[in-house]
């Protein structure tokens, strides 16, 4: 009567779109070619059909639009180079122009124009920076010796191999007109530091002394002169000074530090290694000319040819500028657009031809909802596309399991993460996301119970929040992607710290009386120190949360840690009913009385036979404020329950009630000893049962049949009988029984971590309030107090707000995915993905 009276309720509730995954249905569609391309566009944009692949035994080369797929391919590939340019110089992509109307060939054509164009551009800007960067060298090389040869730093020696190896001297007015070129030309001062060391020439003509001059970069100095010195065997003098300004680099367009070099030495063999080792480490060697008067021209010939590189250089970036500017107001549009097109022709080479060539045949899942929107765009498209043959579009069965698809929202989709995280539910199976909505952040404030730390997390959320539209529009980091994406989660978090934070009556660890006056008074001066036999209660208890009297008595750790353990315990034991009885409506709506009567009942009965009889006692105890230890009463149900329990009895006094709860013990303890093989044996026996029966009365309809039925029969049916293993059936269910009789009493341990974590972060708030906070403020001193306000800022912030959040997460995470979760849900499905154009990100580019 209880049970029909209560299906009756529970068949008029109101549906609940969250609670069960979106209905389904395997439908099949039959596409004319000539309007395949825009009923695939068009039902991207509807973004409410999930493909199934036709031709998953062929590899991507082998499918009919492959071609498409690599022009596709190769247009997204000159598009990233165009933004890689555009990021290179600096541009900034602009709001797109609304342009008229392109096809993909012509936009084909317009992206190898540009890239042709550009790639030019590129190759001749690069040709000309490497001319400029080698006249500056060439400039910097010839400025250094004409000041070494000014100065009198270089020995007599011989013209040889177009390398300055003269041996002429310089006049007064020469040197005076080299000075004047020197110091006259780009305001160039320089000491006489290439050359140090003077070297003493011998006889003119027999010496043969000879030097290489030339620019290397600066971070591989060391190693070329040690390279210089072994190849020479140390015959050989080599000099060097920075060089005036850096060199751009014009493949990565960095400026590059590089020093002036020169080598004296003597002999081919040597002139013949330094040029290779020269060669080996990028450095350039310059000649510089025998005359001075040519050094002098040469000099103003190259600083003229650079002012003329420098503005062809400039014209050339502005031209650059210009074309890339024209490329970045529709660059993401055309982004855009590739990567649709690309998305479509991906579709497409999952469906099949038909016989006649004619048609393309596609299959997969959508909505039942969804039937109707579906059937619209088919008809818009077949309209659109000017084709005479509509697509078919009609439903089929299925062999397979349907995907799961649950309709959420922006506050819902963050939880609904949540547990897709831990699996992703079975077809129509109950939904952890509903309540994991409200349990997941309220067992987080159980954790994180503080009301001042809960209002800095309500600001961070309120933040996203109210941001939300220009944060949905840029690309985030990881972090700040995750955070953004739980700000509802973290709004919510935060809300219930605040309400668990005025439960424990704590603001950054500091007790308020928000509700009025404590309920004690001390009896003498010894206040500090009294415990509750030193307090007395002359008041109504407080109305809410904890008595901040309570706050730095002996007992208060006792009292406070008496009282979190025993809610976790209760809390623990709420959830684990809770997921018991979401077992229940997952059987019912599967129409399994087998799981209702052999898995919901005996597991309810074994679970509140122990910890809802412990949770019932701890609910006794608080309203009669007995000193009962609940711990023996507990131990002594199952070592001698029959025994009296002296000083730990609940009810003092009632012998008609004590005798009843031994009665109660006795019940309770057969209870859970029945319900363990209540749980593991009938329910593989019954399955076997009606396997057989079902097996035998599918033999008999057989034998009234002909052979032509009997071929109709799907593969399927006949191999039921095969796929029935018994003793698997039987260990599959023996190590669920096994696991919830020994997670019934590890998951309620389990729970106890709200209590720990609790008090960790309790302590450490206290902690950090007294021994830094007061610790300083003790103190006259206002670099001190300035000092310790800021250590305990930083360490709110960083160890209370970031580290204890997020150890707190994650406890919350592990009590919803395995000792709440793990008493109903599946989680062994897959997650409808349609085919949508929204879904699509740069990535799949």
């Amino acid at each position: 009567m209880v049970l029909s009276k209560m299906e009756d309720f529970i068949e008029n509730l109101p549906p609940m779109d969250l609670m069960r995954s979106e209905k389904m249905t395997f439908v099949q569609l039959i596409i004319p070619v000539e309007s395949a391309h825009r009923v695939i566009s068009y039902l991207g944009e509807l973004g409410l059909l999930q493909f199934r692949d036709l031709n998953s035994d062929k590899s991507p080369f082998q499918r009919t639009f492959v071609n498409q797929v690599k022009r596709c391919a190769e247009m997204s590939r000159k598009l990233r180079f165009f933004k890689e340019q555009i990021s290179k110089a600096g541009l900034f992509s602009t709001r797109p122009v609304t342009p008229p109307d392109i096809g993909l060939e012509q936009l084909e054509v317009q992206l190898a124009e540009h890239e042709h164009e550009l790639m030019e551009i590129n190759s001749n800007s690069d040709k000309l920076q490497q001319s400029y960067n080698e006249l500056l060298e060439f400039k910097m090389v010839l400025q250094k010796m004409i000041v070494a040869i000014a100065l009198g730093c270089l020995p007599s020696v011989t013209l040889a191999s177009g390398f300055l190896v003269s041996n002429k001297t310089h006049t007064v007015p020469e040197e005076r007109e080299l000075d004047e070129n020197i110091y006259s030309n780009d305001s160039y001062v320089e000491t006489a530091s290439l050359l140090e060391q003077e070297v003493r020439p011998g006889r003119s003509g027999q010496s043969g002394l000879r030097f290489i001059c030339g620019i290397v970069c600066k971070s591989k100095g060391l190693s070329f002169e040690r390279m210089l010195f072994r190849a020479t065997r140390g015959n050989m003098l080599f000099n060097q000074a920075p060089a005036d300004e850096d060199i751009m680099d014009p493949l990565s367009n960095d400026m590059v530090e590089k020093m002036v070099f020169v080598v004296f030495f003597s002999g081919e063999q040597a002139r013949t290694k330094i040029l290779k080792i020269c060669d080996a480490f990028g450095a350039s060697c310059y000649p510089v000319p025998e005359d001075i008067t040519k050094q002098t021209q040469i000099t103003r010939e190259v600083s003229s040819r650079l002012v003329e590189l420098e503005a062809t250089l400039e014209a050339g970036i502005r031209h650059r500028n210009e074309a890339l500017s024209s490329l970045s107001v529709h660059i993401t549009k055309w982004m855009k657009m590739v990567r649709r097109e690309k998305a479509v022709y991906d579709t497409l080479n999952m469906l099949n031809f038909d016989v006649t060539k004619k048609c393309l045949v596609g299959e997969g899942w959508c909505p039942i909802f969804a039937q109707d929107k579906i059937s619209e765009e088919l008809q818009r498209a077949t309209f659109d596309s000017k084709s005479q043959v509509g697509t078919i579009f009609h439903v089929m069965d299925a062999i397979e399991s349907p995907p799961t698809y649950f309709r959420t929202n922006k506050f819902t989709n963050a939880f609904q993460e949540i547990v897709d995280a831990y699996g992703v539910a079975k077809y129509q199976e109950a939904n952890p996301a509903v309540y994991t909505v409200i349990t997941f952040p309220f067992l987080f404030a159980v954790m994180f119970g503080d009301w001042g730390h809960g209002i800095c997390l309500l600001l961070g959320a309120l933040v996203l929040i109210a941001r939300e539209s220009t944060l949905s529009t840029q690309k985030l980091g990881s972090f700040m992607e995750m955070l953004f994406g739980g700000r509802y989660v973290l709004l919510l978090m935060s809300l219930f710290s605040i309400y668990c934070g005025l439960i424990y009556n704590e603001f950054f660890s500091v007790p308020f009386h928000i509700f009025g006056g404590s309920a004690y008074h001390c009896r003498d001066t010894s206040c500090s120190d009294a415990t509750t036999a030193g307090l007395v209660k002359f008041r109504e208890p407080y109305p809410f949360g904890v008595d901040p009297s309570w706050r730095g008595s002996r007992t208060e750790l006792p009292f406070l840690n008496s009282l979190k353990m025993k809610m976790s315990i209760l809390l623990g034991v709420s959830q684990m009913n809770l997921g018991i009885i979401i077992s229940y409506f997952n059987a019912r709506f599967f129409s399994s009385s087998i799981d209702i009567r052999y898995q919901f009942v005996p597991q309810l009965i074994f679970l509140n036979s122990l910890f809802g009889y412990l949770s019932l006692l701890i609910i006794i105890k608080w309203c009669t404020g007995s000193q009962a230890d609940l711990y023996h009463v507990m131990i002594y149900m199952f070592l001698s329950p029959t025994d009296d329990l002296g000083e730990n009895q609940l009810f003092w006094g009632q012998r008609p009630l004590q005798a009843q709860s031994k009665l109660l013990f006795i019940i309770l303890l057969l209870l859970a000893l029945i319900a363990v093989p209540w749980m593991l044996f009938p329910k593989p026996f019954i399955l076997r049962k009606l396997h057989t029966e079902r097996f035998q009365g599918r033999m008999y309809g057989v034998l009234g049949t002909s052979e032509m039925d009997l071929d109709v029969e799907p593969d399927s049916a006949r191999q039921h009988h095969e796929e029935f293993n018994f003793s698997e059936v039987f260990v599959h269910q023996m190590i669920h029984s096994i696991e919830f009789v020994l997670g019934a009493v590890s998951n309620t341990a389990s729970y106890l971590r709200l209590w720990a974590l609790s008090l960790a972060h309790s302590e450490l708030s206290t902690v950090f309030y007294e021994k830094v906070l007061l610790l300083a403020w003790g103190y006259d001193n206002f670099a001190i107090r300035l000092v310790g306000l800021t250590v305990f800022a930083f360490a709110t912030a960083f160890i209370l707000l970031m580290m204890e959040t997020l150890s707190a997460f994650l406890h919350a995470l592990r009590l919803h995915w395995v000792e709440f979760q793990n008493k109903f849900y599946h989680g062994d499905g897959y997650k409808f993905k349609p085919f949508s154009f929204s879904s699509l990100t740069e990535d799949e580019e």
